[in-house]
């Protein structure tokens, strides 16, 4: 049967723009040969570390008219096809552009004219116009901007905020040309409030890498700041609290240990046009990614100050995922943590209502069934994620030690990154 829209890339971007389609009664299929059958099943894929909706969620989304599907003649017979492939680290720890490029081939050998073509994977400037608008045309035989209409608009979820749905978050649209543009405001008007026209594909792909590294940077400033904040003695949360009072040029930002999540730093704006590095976003990834080794040598001298060695000490991590009430782990801190504390000798156990099974180093780790007696058990206990269902009252009476990376605890209850 038909549809209106295919979604191509099954994942953090598409299942929240495929459950917002359905939502506005538009007919879609879902292309994903790695998650579809699962997801027909009504069950979450075996990959569900990026998991954004339930489980119930999908269900809800079949029971609309969502159709996932491995079958790529699906693609030929939609009016809009959007392509959400990710992006993942490679081997160098750059976004991979393969998924991507694999999605654009599949969609191009069955590409028809007349057809609205959006990519929403993050991909570098330039990427869109010099790497798959070839792709599309060669596959298909059809030209961008008269037979089909090609336009990039960057992805813009945020799992698990309420606030901010994906009907009241605006678009931001950039198409090949004016037409491109307006045929895909179209599409997009029937999801969102608001739609934002950018002057083409390569202000819209740079939309995404301002709005990423903004994040990133100042999040290593405000880590930053945590670490020189305990070297003085001062309390950055109090700090923080007051600073945010300020009605102008003052965003809050609060320290972590470690930044997750699925949109990557990127430090050269792109491999296809003339650039230069962006230095500000790499000393921004150094910053973050020492925040798992600060937060371990704050655990090992919490224990040596209590008269405990790290080696054989019993250390129960709360919380494993990158944001608060979700069961998605891309890109957590967790992990790292807990390998350098293994490494360090200590017994490492977790608990998160998110996440049944966790394994590190190829082996399982503990997961406690009570919170309570495990944190009584532990000789430290280190909040990693604050999730709702957290007492941290409770828990800071219970727990032996208990080292707060998130600023949670009710001042004084623990020690404090």
């Amino acid at each position: 049967m038909p549809a209106d829209l295919a979604v191509v890339g099954l994942g953090p971007l598409g299942l929240p723009l495929a459950q917002a389609a359905v939502a506005a009664r538009i007919a879609t299929v879902g292309h994903d040969p790695a998650r579809s059958q699962d997801l027909a099943a009504g069950r979450l894929p075996g990959d569900a570390d990026g998991a954004v909706l339930t489980a119930a969620d999908v269900r809800r989304m079949l029971a609309t008219g969502f159709r996932p599907t491995a079958n790529p003649a699906e693609l030929a017979r939609v009016r809009t096809a959007v392509i959400c492939a990710p992006t993942p680290p490679g081997p160098d720890g750059t976004p991979s552009l393969t998924p991507v490029v694999d999605a654009t081939r599949t969609l191009a050998a069955h590409l028809r004219p007349h057809t609205t073509v959006i990519i929403e994977s993050p991909v570098p400037p330039g990427t869109t116009e010099t790497l798959l608008l070839p792709l599309l045309e060669e596959g298909s035989g059809l030209r961008a901007g008269r037979d089909f209409h090609l336009a990039h608009s960057p992805g813009r979820v945020d799992p698990g905020n309420r606030a901010h749905p994906y009907s009241a978050t605006p678009k931001v649209i950039g198409g090949y040309t004016s037409a491109c543009t307006e045929s895909a405001a179209t599409f997009y008007s029937r999801l969102t409030d608001k739609v934002v026209r950018a002057r083409g594909l390569r202000e819209a792909e740079t939309v995404h890498l301002l709005e990423t590294n903004y994040r990133h940077v100042n999040i290593a400033l405000v880590n930053e700041m945590a670490v020189l904040c305990h070297d003085l003695g001062v309390d950055l949360w109090d700090v923080i609290r007051c600073a945010e009072t300020k009605p102008f040029g003052f965003q809050a930002f609060r320290p972590g240990p470690g930044v997750g999540g699925h949109a990557l730093p990127q430090d050269l704006s792109s491999p296809h046009l003339p650039t230069r590095p962006l230095r500000m976003v790499e000393l921004a990834r150094q910053v973050n990614n020492h925040m798992p080794g600060y937060v371990v040598q704050r655990a090992a001298t919490l224990l040596n100050e209590h008269g405990k060695s790290a080696r054989g000490a019993r250390v129960l991590l709360l919380g494993i995922t990158y944001k608060p009430d979700l069961a998605d782990r891309q890109a957590a801190p967790a992990e790292e943590i807990a390998t350098r504390l293994m490494q360090l000798g200590a017994a490492v156990s977790y608990h998160d209502p998110h996440i049944p099974s966790w394994n590190v180093l190829e082996r399982p780790v503990p997961r406690a069934d009570s919170l309570y007696e495990a944190a009584a058990d532990a000789d430290l206990t280190i909040l990693l994620q604050h999730h709702r269902t957290y007492d941290l009252q409770g828990l800071a009476v219970k727990a032996q030690l208990l080292l707060d990376t998130r600023g949670a605890t009710p001042v004084g209850a623990a020690h404090r990154l």
